[in-house]
């Protein structure tokens, strides 16, 4: 029981030292105080002369206040004190603000998590949007070297198709007239052998 009681027990020793500076330091400053007041009274004629009492009175002044001084740096040092007794052995108060601190982050992350959800659906459909217009319309204005490859293909074996159909009737056309086709070729080669004999 001892055992468990030491730790405590420690900590309530350093707790009533800073509670016994707190009341020497906040004593020492009001009874300084104090007789500054008191000695800014002026009293009637003694044997001490008006010069040395004034002098004397000064030089207790600065004394007094020197002692304020040193009592309120003292305090300030009782704070410190206090602030890091508090951090290194309230461990629950601690604990505590670790978990809070914990909780801000997190529904910091959920937050930004939805955002960034939020923006890539947002993104995603104006894409979608963007495509379907690019697509929509270059289909309609494309020509044969803007098509895919097979396409091109396709549509170029087609104007080949057409054009051997339309050449085919008039390379067969001329067939019902062959005989002056033929009597042409003569008529050439004549013109060939006795023309010069003909001129001379």
């Amino acid at each position: 029981m001892a055992q468990q009681r030491a730790l405590p027990q420690s900590k309530e020793t350093l707790l009533q030292s800073y509670n016994k500076r707190l009341k020497d330091d906040i004593k020492s400053i009001m009874d300084n105080f104090t007789e500054i007041i008191k000695t800014a009274k002026i009293e009637d004629e003694t044997q001490v002369s008006r010069a040395t009492q004034g002098e004397q009175d000064n030089y207790e002044m600065h004394v007094r206040a020197a002692n304020i001084v040193r009592a309120g740096e003292s305090l300030m040092k009782l704070v410190s004190d206090l602030k890091q007794f508090l951090i290194l052995n309230d461990f629950p108060s601690v604990n505590e603000a670790i978990d809070q601190r914990n909780q801000q982050l997190r529904a910091l992350q959920e937050e930004c998590d939805r955002k960034l959800i939020a923006l890539r659906d947002e993104i995603s459909i104006d894409l979608y949007e963007l495509e379907e217009e690019y697509y929509s319309s270059s289909s309609s204005l494309c020509e044969a070297n803007d098509l895919p490859l097979c396409e091109a293909y396709w549509r170029l074996d087609l104007d080949t198709d057409s054009a051997d159909g339309l050449s085919a009737p008039l390379l067969a056309s001329p067939e019902p007239s062959a005989g002056p086709l033929q009597a042409v070729a003569p008529a050439h080669s004549h013109a060939g052998g006795p023309g010069p004999t003909e001129h001379a």
